[in-house]
């Protein structure tokens, strides 16, 4: 059972964050209010970037004497799933917390540590840079999965719809686009054989030219045999 002061503290920095929202930072306690739901949005120029990773705080009833547990619900590529964080201000370090610290300094610290590729530490995983990108790209589809998270973060539900309505028309576009460029092919095929000179058009013509010479030459020859012969009887009559 959480103390007033505990319920109470929490309640104020809710408040504070709405107010003042963290850059990259999205945070929204459940029912439950000692149990909060934040997503983390990759930052620019880093693997992470167009990612949203959506992660757990659960906050002990002592709290703000104690400190909470962390975990990450969507894959990134950097931590792991659904185990705790180890971190200065999570749990797994009670004698490191500070109970001035916030929810704001919680997730502003989850953030840094996100980024931080070189340090390795419990609940921390080792990944190539293009499973990360890849992870990014997914994480969006991947939260939709969660009825929590389309609850407490209608706006990031709303950006995946603008999303993967920008796909479709992106998709449409190229289709449009390679249809048209198959239709110019065909188009140009087409010009190319209507315009082409038919290939046994000069043929036939010196075809019909020469059979039409070869005609004249034969009909003279004709000619020239039937005088030859008629000379020659005509000798032959002259000479009997």
């Amino acid at each position: 059972m959480a103390s007033k002061q505990c319920l109470a503290r929490l309640q104020k920095e809710y408040k504070t964050l709405l107010k003042e929202p963290i850059p990259n930072c999205f945070a929204h306690p459940t029912s439950n209010l000692l149990e909060w739901i934040f997503v983390l949005e990759g930052v620019e120029k880093t693997p992470y970037e167009g990612g949203y990773y959506m992660g757990k705080i659960v906050f002990p009833p002592q709290f703000p004497f104690k400190p909470p547990s962390i975990s990450m619900m969507t894959p990134s590529g950097r931590f792991a799933v659904n185990q705790q964080l180890c971190m200065s201000m999570t749990n797994f370090h009670p004698e490191s917390w500070n109970p001035m610290w916030s929810i704001g300094t919680i997730l502003v610290g989850l953030l840094s540590f996100f980024n931080e590729e070189g340090v390795v530490s419990t609940g921390s995983i080792k990944t190539t840079r293009a499973e990360k990108v890849a992870l990014a790209a997914s994480s969006l589809e991947y939260n939709m999965r969660s009825p929590v998270f389309r609850k407490l973060f209608p706006n990031l539900v709303e950006l995946h719809a603008q999303r993967q309505q920008q796909q479709q028309q992106q998709q449409q576009q190229q289709q449009q686009k390679h249809h048209e460029q198959k239709q110019e092919k065909v188009g140009k095929g087409s010009h190319a054989k209507a315009t082409a000179p038919h290939p046994s058009s000069k043929e036939s013509q010196d075809s019909q030219r020469g059979t039409f010479q070869g005609s004249q030459g034969s009909s003279l020859a004709i000619a020239v045999l039937v005088g030859a012969v008629a000379c020659a009887v005509i000798l032959w009559q002259s000479l009997s």
